[in-house]
């Protein structure tokens, strides 16, 4: 990951949101040191034995050891996610230093409470992921599991560990060799992060803070970011993101449930009892999911995965593989709801 220009001004106390993140966050479940130590071992063992089988069902080959496999607690996520945000807003913030930045107390005022804001979500979230693909991480990405959240969430489902353990990094497998395997999805992924910056002029960019601290504090609506971008332009490349990561997300679920019941024994019962999960536990949980814009990220499993299973049914994996050639195969939005326009269009 290329640091930001320390030249730019800092909208965001990066190390104020990675304090209060950690804070929020906790640590977790209670382990003994043996019991973690196993656990680590096992994740590390899983993402091992993952990589044959995800280039077996999907024929994506990835070189080996080319992203490393990090099993972290939630202080080390965050501050993972932290670095990777910090590069991702870094063409936004080129855009403000056109203009006069802000200096002095008006700039540590402000980065503070965009620091506190991101901080807050980070805290949220860092209970929740069980495990990323970080692309953006260099010079290959890096796999993220969280342990803590893992052990959480086996032992809230009453899931069989190893099972449980080996599902969950199928899944994150998955999206390391996606971008392993098809080196050019990193680069696009941020050139159309770069795109979306281009397309707030540095007069604007005041009022697109306003609306971000706006949103982190009240809760961005079930369109997500989405919301936080108007223009036709904006929305046209937020689509294609969309495609892309729906894509991901639901070629990766449907290598989980392709490869599942010949390793887990317990799959149909994991699947059932996550699936519910991911609707949310309890009351406040779904309320806060809907306002950070997480029932979008549902959609995009379940468009995906339709995408996918009706494209391979039709054609077989290997033809679908041309999905992943070049940028221009990729899905639009309005392909994930109609595969055949996706095969008419780039298999003829």
């Amino acid at each position: 990951m290329n640091p930001p220009d320390d030249r730019a001004p800092e909208m965001v106390d990066w190390d104020l949101a990675v304090r209060i993140a950690s804070r929020l966050a906790g640590k977790g479940p209670d382990v003994s040191a043996s019991e973690a130590s196993a656990v680590v071992a096992e994740l590390r063992a899983g993402a091992e034995r993952s990589t044959g089988l995800v280039r077996e069902f999907t024929g994506l080959v990835a070189a080996d050891h080319t992203a490393p496999v990090l099993v972290v607690d939630r202080p080390g996520w965050i501050q993972a996610n932290t670095d990777a945000f910090r590069y991702l807003v870094s063409p936004l913030v080129d855009k403000l230093s056109e203009k006069k930045p802000p200096t002095g107390a008006a700039l540590a005022i402000g980065s503070k409470i965009t620091g506190a804001e991101v901080g807050g979500l980070l805290g949220f979230l860092a209970g929740k992921v069980l495990g990323q693909f970080d692309p953006f991480h260099a010079p290959d990405g890096r796999l993220l599991l969280v342990a803590p959240n893992i052990v959480h969430v086996e032992r809230e489902l009453g899931a069989d560990p190893s099972d449980f353990r080996l599902w969950v990094c199928l899944h994150e497998e998955t999206h390391r060799v996606q971008f392993t395997a098809v080196p050019w999805m990193r680069d696009h992924l941020f050139s159309e992060v770069q795109a979306l910056s281009a397309t707030v002029s540095p007069s604007g960019v005041d009022e697109l803070v306003k609306r971000v601290s706006a949103a982190l504090r009240n809760g961005i609506g079930e369109g997500g970011i989405v919301e936080l971008f108007s223009t036709p332009e904006q929305k046209e490349i937020l689509d294609r993101v969309t495609g892309m990561m729906s894509l991901l997300e639901g070629h990766a679920d449907v290598v989980m449930d392709g490869v599942g019941p010949s390793v887990i024994p317990t799959v149909d019962d994991i699947r059932k009892s996550f699936t519910q999960r991911r609707k949310g536990v309890g009351a406040l949980d779904r309320m806060l999911r809907r306002l950070l814009g997480l029932d979008a990220k549902m959609a995009q499993y379940r468009d995906g995965a339709h995408f996918v299973r009706t494209v391979v049914d039709k054609v077989g994996m290997t033809e679908f593989n041309a999905v992943w050639e070049r940028a221009e195969h990729l899905p639009s939005k309005a392909e994930l709801a109609d595969p055949d326009a996706w095969v008419s269009r780039v298999l003829g």
